[in-house]
């Protein structure tokens, strides 16, 4: 049975692995930042697999996870001001592009761990009832804080 449980985590994480690495991603200051993050995402994920009844759907399990993790590491973690090294295999595209990216990021980074998992869930196309089920909110304030955080990157 152990067998099988790390034969289903495995094509979990296989699955899921640019999911949990643009969140991871979207709360790191460096690559090796992000890379930490990954690992310590997959131990909560394989920590809490075996208890995973389905009651919600995976990916919003997933998110869910990956999120509360990157958003308690930086609440213990100090802010720093190390300029982020882009993965060019994840953002991939030419330097016009990767360069929007960048100052997209850069911006992103400047919200609150909330607001920065809200613009992350919006940004991967998730429905408004589907982010407020990971960030548990209601459906309406995932709205008005979508405006509220677009104001605010448009004046950053």
């Amino acid at each position: 049975m152990e067998s099988n449980l790390k034969d289903d985590f495995e094509r979990m994480v296989t699955q899921h692995k640019t999911t949990i690495y643009s969140v991871c991603y979207m709360f790191a200051e460096t690559r090796i930042e992000t890379d930490d993050l990954f690992q310590e995402v997959l131990i909560n994920l394989w920590n809490g697999f075996d208890k995973f009844r389905g009651d919600s759907d995976l990916r919003s399990w997933i998110y869910r996870v990956s999120m509360n993790t990157c958003i308690s590491y930086k609440r213990k973690k100090r802010p720093r001001t190390i300029p982020l090294d882009i993965a060019p295999d994840i953002i991939g595209g030419d330097s016009g592009e990767s360069r929007q990216t960048e100052q997209l990021h850069n911006r992103i980074m400047k919200l609150q761990p909330v607001d920065r998992a809200i613009v992350l869930l919006w940004l991967e196309n998730l429905s408004y009832d589907e982010i407020a089920a990971i960030v548990g909110t209601s459906t309406r304030a995932v709205g008005t804080r979508l405006v509220r955080i677009k104001e605010k990157l448009k004046s950053l």
